[in-house]
């Protein structure tokens, strides 16, 4: 698809398909107008599709719309009009979020990623190895294990001591949970040793990073637990901050963002 009339678009669409999920921003010259958030299942095409059924519904989707993807599954979107990095978007939307230059720290389905932003661009970044126990989807397996959703997990966590988690690997760590169930421990122990070990290991990343003088901004869909940034900001030793509404929507937002400047460009 593309806008035939760089004057005349008054839609600008942001589609970040995720390993987990998948983020859909509308703007409009001014602000925004739509958020929508999906499970991106296990095929991105249908996925992409079921977004176009939506904003199509919505009459979103109409000739003079400019749509930009992002995400792993950008190149399922078959009627966008440019397909950009999530590094370039993430780190686009962080820095709209944040307000300023900084660091953010993306806590996603199946990586983490830490970017720095400089006059609202991309530096630098670093992500996570291929292991997930750095994740959302770590917590979502230890959730499931535990017999609750991740809101009762943070809820567990926040009541619990810290029983410490030591393996590195999703598959060896769930082994000691189900270790701590059989020995009869506190659910609410295990719960915050299992959040405990993926705060630390984000740290971890970010710190190699390197955040020194640095604002520090958190993404992703773990945005919205306040438990989530509290620890954040216990084990890095500063204040962490983010949007509880808009976090998750941030490489969605970059991409808006990003066809709205290049539309705008156009325009003259």
């Amino acid at each position: 698809m593309t806008a035939k009339n760089p004057s005349a678009c008054r839609n600008f669409i942001g589609i970040d398909i995720g390993s987990t999920a998948t983020k859909v921003v509308v703007l409009d010259d001014h602000e925004i107008r739509e958020t929508m958030v999906l499970p991106t299942g296990w095929s991105s095409v249908e996925v992409a599709e079921e977004v176009r059924e939506r904003l199509e519904a919505l009459d979103y989707l109409i000739p003079d719309s400019y749509v930009v993807a992002t995400g792993y599954g950008r190149v399922a979107v078959d009627f966008a009009d440019r397909t950009i990095t999530e590094i370039t978007c993430h780190g686009r939307g962080g820095y709209e979020l944040m307000g300023s230059d900084g660091t953010m720290i993306d806590i996603g389905g199946q990586d983490t990623k830490t970017i720095t932003v400089e006059n609202g661009l991309p530096k630098s970044f670093l992500m996570n190895d291929k292991c997930s126990a750095g994740t959302g989807k770590f917590l979502e397996i230890m959730a499931n294990r535990l017999g609750v959703t991740l809101p009762e997990l943070f809820d567990l966590a926040a009541r619990g001591q810290v029983l410490p988690i030591s393996a590195m690997c999703t598959v060896f760590a769930e082994s000691e949970v189900i270790s701590h169930i059989g020995n009869g421990e506190k659910r609410e122990d295990i719960a915050a040793g299992v959040v405990d070990s993926v705060i630390r290991r984000v740290a971890g990343l970010a710190l190699r990073h390197g955040l020194e003088g640095q604002k520090v901004f958190l993404t992703g869909g773990l945005s919205s637990s306040p438990y989530i940034v509290e620890s954040l900001s216990r084990v890095l030793e500063m204040p962490v901050h983010t949007h509880p509404t808009l976090g998750r929507y941030a490489g969605a937002l970059g991409a808006a963002l990003l066809g709205r400047q290049k539309i705008l460009k156009r325009r003259g």
